[in-house]
C-alpha cells in the first residue's frame, strides 16, 4: 500500500515537471516568434527591406547589408523599439564603398608675387611630388604653398592633360589664377595692354590640346607710367607731342584743348594710365601750356613733379623772366620748374659730335667722339647687348676735353635708338637728337619718356620719330574679316564634296581643305575664332538631317585639325534643314541649301564709358577690359556636291 503511494506521488511530480518543461518551450517559441515578427514588422514599416531578422531564444539577430552606416544604425534603434536593446545583435555588413561615385576633383592654382598656392582635392592617383618640383622650378623659384587634399579614387579621364597644360601655362602668367577641372582649364590674368593681352591669348591657345575645354579670362587694366611723363613743343614746325600722360578721360581731354590752343593743328592722343604725381596733373600742363604758347615756343616736359622749359634762342629776357614767374607762382605746390633761356655759343674749331646710324638690317655704324677708351669700350659693349655684336662697326676717336656728362647722354641715346627700326642718334654740347622710323605706335611716348628720365633738366633733346604702318607687325596681321572672305572667295570657286548620304569627305574636298589650310594658317596669330557649320536641304526626316549636318561641319573641322591648323577657337555646329537660303522645292534651291558656313564670331567693340564709369576707372585700383562676348558676324557660304543628296 505505501508502495503504491509512493510510485503515484512520484508520478505526479514527473508529470508536472513534463508539463513544466512543455510549458517553457512552447513560452520560449512564442516569445521567439513574437520577437521575431514584431521586429520584422518595424524594420519593413520603416522601409528596411533589406534586413533579415532571426530569433533565438531571447536574442534577435539582424542580418543584411546596410547601404550606408546610417542605414544600418537606424535598423539597430528600429529593432530596440520592440525588444529590449540589449537582445538585438548586429550581425549585418555596409555596402561597399567602391561603388560610390568619385568626389569632384579640382585645384585652384594662385599665382602672384608672394609665390604659388595650390588649393583643391586631386585624386590619390596624381604625381603630387612631380606637380610641386614643376611650379618650384617656375622663373625666380617661386614659393609653393601646398593646400592640397587627395582621395582615394582613380584619375578621371582628361585630369592629367588638364594639370599639365596649366602648369605649363603658368610659366608665362605671374598674376593669374588657373581653375583646373577634368578636361577643363579656366584661366584668369592680367596683362599691361591690350597687345599683351592678345599675345597671351594666342599663346595659351596654341598650346592648348584640342580636346580641352579652355576659358580665358585676361584683363588690359591702365597702364602704370613711370616715370609719368608729358612733352610739348612749339617751333617753325609747328605745335606736336613727344609724349602724352593723363590720369583720367577729363584730364586728357583738357590736356588736348589746351594743346590745341597753344597751336596743336593735327590729331594728338594721350596715353590714359596709372602713376600720376598729383590730381591736379591737368592744371600744371594747362598753365605750362599757356606759358609756352605765351613765350612764342620752345619745348615743356613733365618728368613726374619736374618740369623743364626750354626756351627757344632769342626769347626776350624781361619777357622769359616774367612768364617764368608767373608760372612758378601758379603752378601746384608739388611741382618744380627748371627753365633755360638758350644762348649763342661762340663756337671755337670743330664742334663735339656724336653719331650712331642704325640701318633697317640692324646694322649701328659709330662715329664721332668719345671721352677715353673705357668709355669707348663701355660704348661698344652696351651697343652690342641692344642691337647684338655682330652688327656694331665703330669707328669713334678720343677726345678728352668732352663734358663729364657726355657718356652718359650716349647711353641714354642708344637706349631710345634701339625702339626704332631704323634711324640716328646725334650728341652734341647743346642737345641729344633721335631721328628715324618705327613700327611701334607707342615708341614716341616711350623715347620721351626714357630721355626725360635719365637725362639731366638742363639736357635738351628732340625726337623726330615717324611712325609707319609696314614696319609694324601687328598691323600686318590680316583681320578676321580679310581671313573669312579669303576662305569665301576659295569656297566661291571650288567645292567641298561629300560621299552621297554621309558626312565622309570625298577626295575631290582635299585640295579644297588644303587651300582653306593654307589660309587659316596665315591667320592663327590673330586668335582666329570660327563657327563651321552644316547645312542640308528638307529631304528626308528632321533628326537625319541635322546629324548629317553636324557630321559634315564635325568632319571639315577634324581635316583641318589634321593638318595641324590651330583650332581651339574653331567649333562645328550643325543646323540640318532649319536655315535654307533658296526654294527648296527646287533641285537648284536644294543644291543651294547643301553647304558648308565659316562664320565669323567676333568680339563686340568695347564701348566708350560714360563720364560716370569714366570717374569710377579712375580711381588708383581700377582697370579696364574689352568684353569678350562673341557674335556671328560673316559667313562664308559653300554649297556641297550637287549630286550628293541632304
Amino acid at each position: 500500500m505505501r508502495l503504491s503511494s509512493l510510485l503515484i506521488l512520484v508520478a505526479a511530480f514527473a508529470t508536472a515537471a513534463f508539463l513544466s518543461v512543455v510549458a517553457a518551450i512552447l513560452s520560449a517559441d512564442l516569445i521567439e516568434d513574437a520577437s521575431q515578427r514584431g521586429v520584422q514588422s518595424e524594420l519593413a514599416r520603416e522601409g528596411m527591406t533589406w534586413a533579415d531578422v532571426h530569433a533565438e531564444g531571447l536574442q534577435v539577430f539582424l542580418t543584411g547589408i546596410a547601404p550606408t552606416e546610417a542605414d544600418r544604425f537606424k535598423a539597430i534603434s528600429a529593432a530596440g523599439r520592440v525588444v529590449d536593446a540589449a537582445r538585438v545583435i548586429d550581425n549585418m555588413h555596409i555596402e561597399a564603398t567602391a561603388g560610390i561615385a568619385p568626389p569632384r576633383f579640382s585645384v585652384e592654382i594662385l599665382r602672384n608675387d608672394a609665390g604659388i598656392q595650390l588649393i583643391g582635392l586631386i585624386p590619390e592617383a596624381s604625381d603630387r611630388d612631380r606637380l610641386l618640383r614643376d611650379l618650384t622650378r617656375l622663373d625666380g623659384e617661386p614659393n609653393v604653398t601646398d593646400f592640397l587634399e587627395t582621395a582615394a579614387y582613380d584619375r578621371p579621364e582628361g585630369w592629367q592633360q588638364a594639370l599639365n597644360y596649366a602648369t605649363s601655362a603658368l610659366e608665362d602668367l605671374p598674376r593669374s589664377k588657373i581653375s583646373v577641372e577634368a578636361g577643363r582649364v579656366a584661366i584668369t590674368a592680367m596683362s599691361d595692354s591690350p597687345e599683351e593681352r592678345r599675345d597671351i591669348e594666342r599663346a595659351l591657345r596654341r598650346k592648348a590640346p584640342p580636346t580641352l575645354d579652355l576659358m580665358l579670362n585676361i584683363t588690359a587694366p591702365r597702364p602704370v607710367i613711370t616715370p609719368f611723363t608729358l612733352r610739348f613743343l612749339l617751333d617753325e614746325g609747328g605745335a606736336r607731342f613727344d609724349a602724352c600722360s593723363a590720369d583720367s578721360v577729363e584730364a586728357r581731354d583738357r590736356i588736348l584743348k589746351a594743346a590745341v590752343d597753344a597751336g596743336l593743328q593735327t590729331d594728338a592722343t594721350c596715353t590714359i594710365g596709372l602713376g600720376v604725381p598729383t590730381p591736379r596733373w591737368a592744371d600744371a600742363v594747362e598753365i605750362a601750356f599757356e606759358g609756352l604758347s605765351r613765350l612764342g615756343g620752345g619745348s615743356v616736359t613733365f618728368s613726374d613733379a619736374d618740369i623743364t622749359l626750354i626756351a627757344l634762342m632769342g626769347t626776350d629776357q624781361a619777357l622769359f623772366d616774367r612768364v617764368v614767374g608767373e608760372m612758378e607762382t601758379s603752378l601746384p605746390e608739388v611741382f618744380a620748374l627748371h627753365s633755360t633761356l638758350p644762348t649763342p655759343v661762340e663756337e671755337d674749331g670743330e664742334a663735339a659730335e656724336f653719331t650712331a646710324t642704325l640701318s633697317p638690317e640692324g646694322l649701328l655704324q659709330i662715329r664721332g667722339r668719345l671721352p677715353n677708351a673705357l668709355s669707348r669700350t663701355m660704348t661698344e659693349s652696351y651697343a652690342a647687348s641692344r642691337f647684338g655684336s655682330d652688327g656694331i662697326h665703330m669707328a669713334a676717336r678720343l677726345d678728352e676735353t668732352l663734358p663729364a656728362t657726355w657718356s652718359l647722354r650716349v647711353m641714354a641715346g642708344l637706349d631710345a635708338l634701339s625702339y626704332l627700326n631704323n634711324g640716328a642718334l646725334t650728341v652734341t654740347g647743346e642737345d641729344v637728337s633721335v631721328t628715324g622710323n618705327t613700327g611701334d605706335p607707342t615708341a614716341n611716348d616711350t623715347i620721351a619718356r626714357l630721355l626725360a628720365d635719365k637725362l639731366d633738366k638742363s639736357d635738351h633733346f628732340t625726337i623726330d620719330v615717324t611712325y609707319l604702318e609696314k614696319l609694324d607687325p601687328i598691323a600686318q596681321l590680316p583681320t578676321p574679316e580679310e581671313c573669312v572672305s579669303k576662305v569665301k572667295a576659295v569656297l566661291d570657286a571650288q567645292q567641298i564634296t561629300f560621299e552621297p548620304g554621309s558626312g565622309t569627305l570625298d577626295a575631290e574636298a582635299e585640295p579644297v581643305i588644303d587651300e582653306i589650310s593654307e589660309i587659316l594658317r596665315a591667320c592663327e596669330e590673330i586668335s582666329l575664332k570660327l563657327e563651321i557649320q552644316g547645312h542640308t536641304d528638307s529631304q528626308g526626316r528632321e533628326e537625319m538631317n541635322q546629324a548629317l549636318s553636324q557630321t559634315r561641319a564635325q568632319s571639315v573641322l577634324n581635316a583641318l585639325h589634321d593638318r595641324r591648323i590651330l583650332t581651339s577657337g574653331f567649333t562645328a555646329v550643325g543646323y540640318g534643314e532649319t536655315t535654307p537660303i533658296a526654294d527648296n522645292d527646287t533641285e537648284e534651291g536644294r543644291e543651294a541649301n547643301r553647304r558648308i558656313e565659316f562664320v565669323l564670331i567676333r568680339p563686340e567693340d568695347t564701348a566708350e564709358p560714360t563720364d560716370a564709369a569714366a570717374e569710377e576707372a579712375d580711381a588708383p585700383d581700377a582697370a579696364t577690359e574689352e568684353t569678350t562676348e562673341s557674335t556671328p558676324q560673316e559667313s562664308a557660304p559653300q554649297e556641297t556636291d550637287p549630286d550628293d543628296q541632304n
